[in-house]
């Protein structure tokens, strides 16, 4: 048995081939989608639970390494790793919510596989939590379906987030591929999410063309050239209709951090100064919500920066202000100001303005955003993604008879508005935002695997 797995960076969903269409299959109640988090007592837990709970074993002696220090560190700080204690999901945040300081939560593990700098033990952990991630699913879909699945093909970005480039991209998917081998699938290939994307639009087409699929995920942006249409279905190798890839890690979740950074941290005393007239340092606001960075989350919430934020309260004009950022320190509140601005986000999708609430830090403490201010705020990234179109275009040599645009943020009405003026005389249309990268790969699984 095949599927076709998209392990995204906000959410997973696989599917099967039914009578030659995909279908999807619940994860998550009568959900198709799961978001991708992760929650455990403690970071340790998820390396012990994948062992003690999960029958999966070490994937090599590095991993056995890994996964008796954590088994150490939870005797020693008596903590019983018990069946339940890892939670995935909808079920993970919503335990991270009611407890942000007693729990470890992940969100969007995807985001850090690229990342510069990890050691050896680091790569290790990385692949525990996406291999206990991966057996979830796996054994969701396998209960629905009453079969063993052993094949999957598992969508990936053009790059994965890090600036590592080729280097960064091969340890991302080795860390995939190591994962989904524990978790028990025998064979596993790989292809790029939008060329996936493209292969579902393909479906609905009578006519060749030459379409440039967008895709903007969670973490990440890809842009593919792909001549499709009747006289491409079934063929194996569509080496030749593959005109150009470009990508970049910049996705939902940057639009979310950079609104929360320009519309929520003025609120915890960014952009005000010392009692001597001297900025606050930009990073201590930054870092907390940077959640796609190891080095930022790491920085901020080291131990040693505790000191460091109570100086610049002393230090502080307006006091009151860094009090809150001291609170996000001690509660670890990053996560749930970026969801605070992604609940904005989606809320101005609809609506001329939205009223962002911060009871986390105070009853009294609210924003009132306008979508302009939403497009003001994600300038950065919305520049970045028109530059992929630019390059996809360059790099092919002609442009596209349509876009395809697909991905949970590709809903963004200032994104597509971005693309249609972009390319004026192009006609722009989407499918599923959510599921045509999933239902893709099950069409690919099926050219691969059958």
């Amino acid at each position: 048995m095949f599927i076709g797995f998209d392990y995204g960076t906000a959410n997973c969903s696989v599917a099967v081939m039914e009578q030659g269409q995909p279908r999807m299959l619940a994860l998550e109640g009568e959900s198709s989608f799961i978001p991708s988090t992760l929650c455990a007592p403690t970071r340790e837990a998820v390396s012990e639970y994948l062992y003690r709970h999960m029958g999966v074993q070490p994937g090599d002696e590095l991993g056995e390494q890994v996964l008796r220090r954590a088994i150490a560190f939870n005797r020693e700080e008596d903590i019983i790793v018990e069946k339940g204690d890892l939670l995935f999901g909808q079920a993970a945040l919503d335990l991270y919510l009611d407890d942000p300081e007693e729990v470890y939560y992940v969100k969007s593990p995807k985001s850090f596989l690229g990342a510069n700098g990890l050691r050896d033990v680091q790569i290790r952990f990385f692949e525990d939590l996406v291999c206990a991630m991966m057996s979830n699913i796996k054994h969701k879909a396998e209960a629905q379906l009453d079969k063993a699945i052993i094949s999957t093909m598992i969508g990936r970005p053009v790059n994965f987030q890090g600036t590592g480039g080729e280097r960064a991209n091969q340890q991302a998917e080795s860390i995939l591929c190591q994962a989904a081998k524990r978790a028990g699938f025998q064979h596993i290939e790989f292809q790029f999410e939008p060329v996936a994307a493209g292969l579902e639009y393909e479906s609905t087409l009578t006519e060749d063309k030459t379409v440039l699929v967008v895709d903007i995920g969670g973490g990440t942006t890809d842009c593919s050239m792909i001549q499709m249409g009747p006289s491409w279905v079934g063929k194996t190798d569509r080496t030749e209709s593959l005109l150009a890839h470009t990508g970049l890690r910049v996705g939902g979740n940057d639009l979310d951090i950079y609104l929360a950074f320009r519309q929520i941290m003025p609120q915890l005393g960014l952009g005000t100064k010392t009692q001597k007239g001297i900025d606050m340092p930009i990073g201590q606001f930054w870092n907390p919500i940077a959640i796609n960075n190891v080095v930022a989350q790491t920085d901020f919430y080291g131990s040693s920066n505790l000191a460091v934020l109570k100086q610049l309260q002393r230090d502080a004009a307006e006091p009151e202000k860094l009090k809150h950022l001291l609170r996000v320190y001690q509660e670890t509140l990053g996560y749930q100001l970026v969801r605070k601005a992604e609940e904005c986000k989606i809320a101005l999708s609809d609506a001329q303005t939205h009223r962002l609430a911060l009871s986390q830090l105070s009853d009294l403490l609210e924003v009132e955003v306008s979508q302009e201010q939403l497009a003001q705020a994600i300038e950065a990234p919305r520049v970045h993604i028109s530059q992929l179109v630019t390059d996809a275009i360059a790099q092919s040599g002609i442009k596209p008879d349509v876009v395809y645009m697909t991905g949970g943020t590709a809903r963004s009405p200032i994104l597509r508005a971005c693309i249609e003026q972009q390319l004026p005389s192009t006609p722009v249309v989407s499918g599923s935002y959510f599921g045509s990268v999933t239902a893709g790969l099950a069409r690919w699984a099926q050219q691969t695997f059958d």
